[in-house]
């Protein structure tokens, strides 16, 4: 019994495909509509891992910390590319034949479309009793002249949007006679589909360029404290794999103060920072950076994220001197602005590193079991904090986070009964450490503002390549392929107009123009009604 193989090696007789053969095969698999939408989905899966996954371009501490945390896993999706989805070779071999896989459907069809309007249209049928017909009229006009008319009304209107929503026309003069016009439109259809297989292309191609080249970065201001736009400036900062750092634009801001309202019940009304914005060899400008309204900079904008308290503390070491002083950054964790903060002091005259855990109450009130907040405005600040001593780890060569402090070398300060010591300090106040460690002062209360500078070149192709990707959509699915056909024939001396059309099912309006058509070569208006029809 022979065996039958797929592989047309097997028939000795049988044509080779060659090296150029699988190459034709290979391309027209990939340009294939088929796989532009298998392409399109995996692109899509592709993309979940970079939502859930810490990535290195956009947080390295916490891509970090997810490898050391994950023995196993960790490392083999950093070696996989899972950690860095949209740098990954994967990612960009799914991107790339998407491209291919979209261009190779849009060039053919395009070309195929440029012919398709230059190719003659089709004859008039012989017989128009298969399709819906009307008539027949009589005109007052021969023949030719009849038909004229009705070309008239079918053909392209002034403006290019005339041009492309016209009927192609072709009149005939037949062996008995008579004469025949075709029109045919719905070359908008396929334009639409083209437009939006095009703009999709677009869209992809708007985003590589804003991954590419955008940056972004986020910075923590002070009240009374300034920020230069430069990378070493910001607390966070990301950028695309061509982006050059030199080409940031240089300002400085001043955060002169910054507006917080709350309603009674401590709701958030307004908040509004009052900066001083400062360009190289230019005067400085006063402006204010609200919620949705940012500050406008070359092509970034900047924006207020966030705010909260920054209390002015200085920390005094066992010999009576500054050990730190400045302001520290607390971070909100309920409505009522109970903020956190850590303070590390590793530079001690004597003794062990200083380290603290504090909680800010902006207006303190102590209840019979617990202590809080009561609204987000300062009118009564206070400040508890735990104290540590030991090795802050500050050392050890690896990053650490300014919000959160690395106990595993510290001791907690503890009183006489071997309890952790709680202080509690007032605004202006200052607490002296137990066991003669220093001392503590809580010197002022301003507030800060969080900043985001955005900065996406493609956003304007973007949008461009989005709406033309939803008109182009749109066209496909609502325009209609449209034909209408007339013959006008000599009848004893008087000129008979008959007519039909043939459009899908759902077109209602192919009716209102075969009614004006006909109306036209007749010589008579319109019925009522037949403007509207068309337009539908």
């Amino acid at each position: 019994m022979a065996r039958v193989k797929l592989d047309n090696y097997v028939v000795p007789a049988a044509p080779r495909l060659g090296f150029r053969g699988w190459l034709r095969w290979i391309w027209r698999q990939v340009t294939s509509m088929r796989v532009a939408l298998i392409l399109l989905l995996l692109l899509a899966l592709a993309s979940i891992p970079g939502s859930v996954l810490p990535q290195w371009p956009q947080d390295a501490a916490a891509t970090r910390a997810f490898v050391a945390d994950h023995p196993f896993w960790g490392p083999f999706l950093d070696a996989t590319g899972f950690l860095d989805v949209f740098g990954s070779a994967w990612f960009t071999a799914i991107y790339l034949l998407l491209f291919a896989s979209l261009i190779g459907c849009i060039a053919p069809r395009a070309l195929h479309h440029y012919r398709e309007l230059r190719r003659p249209i089709a004859a008039t049928p012989r017989s128009l009793s298969r399709y819906d017909g009307a008539g027949p009229e009589r005109a007052d006009v021969a023949p030719d002249d009849a038909l004229a008319r009705a070309s008239a009304v079918l053909r392209p209107r002034a403006g290019w949007v005339g041009a492309l929503r016209g009927y192609r026309v072709r009149i005939d003069r037949r062996d008995d006679g008579s004469v025949a016009l075709a029109a045919e439109t719905g070359h908008m259809r396929e334009l639409g589909n083209l437009v939006f297989h095009a703009s999709l292309v677009a869209v992809l191609l708007a985003v590589a360029y804003g991954t590419l080249f955008t940056y972004r970065g986020q910075a923590i201001v002070v009240e009374g404290r300034s920020f230069t736009n430069a990378v070493s400036a910001y607390d966070t900062f990301s950028s695309g794999s061509l982006f050059d750092p030199s080409d940031l634009d240089p300002f400085t801001i001043r955060l002169d103060s910054l507006d917080a309202s709350f309603s009674d019940t401590g709701r958030p009304l307004h908040f509004q920072a009052n900066v001083t914005y400062t360009e190289p060899g230019e005067d400085p400008v006063a402006a204010e950076i609200s919620v949705n309204h940012p500050l406008e900079s070359g092509d970034a904008k900047v924006y207020l994220q966030g705010n909260g308290y920054a209390p002015v503390l200085t920390v005094r070491d066992a010999a009576g001197e500054v050990a730190f002083s400045g302001p520290v950054v607390f971070l909100a964790q309920d409505a009522a602005y109970t903020s956190t903060g850590v303070i590390k002091v590793p530079d001690v005259t004597t003794g062990e590193q200083l380290g603290f855990k504090a909680t800010l109450y902006p207006t303190f009130l102590e209840g019979p079991f617990a202590v809080g907040s009561i609204h987000p405005d300062p009118a009564n600040p206070v400040i508890e904090m735990l104290a540590y001593t030991g090795d802050l780890g500050l050392d050890a060569g690896v990053p650490q986070n300014v919000y959160t402090l690395d106990e595993s070398q510290l001791s907690p300060v503890q009183d006489e009964d071997g309890q952790p010591v709680t202080l509690r300090l007032a605004l202006g106040e200052t607490v002296d450490l137990p066991d003669g460690l220093g001392s503590v002062t809580f010197e002022e209360l301003p507030r800060y503002g969080a900043f985001d500078l955005r900065a996406d070149p493609s956003l304007p192709w973007l949008l461009t390549a989005a709406v033309l990707t939803l008109v182009g959509l749109a066209t496909s699915l609502f325009a209609s392929r449209r034909k209408v056909w007339l013959v006008a024939r000599d009848d004893d001396g008087t000129t008979v107009v008959t007519g039909a059309a043939y459009a899908p099912a759902h077109d209602a309006g192919v009716g209102g123009v075969l009614e004006r058509a006909i109306a036209a070569a007749a010589g008579r208006e319109p019925a009522p009604g037949a403007e509207e029809k068309e337009e539908e």
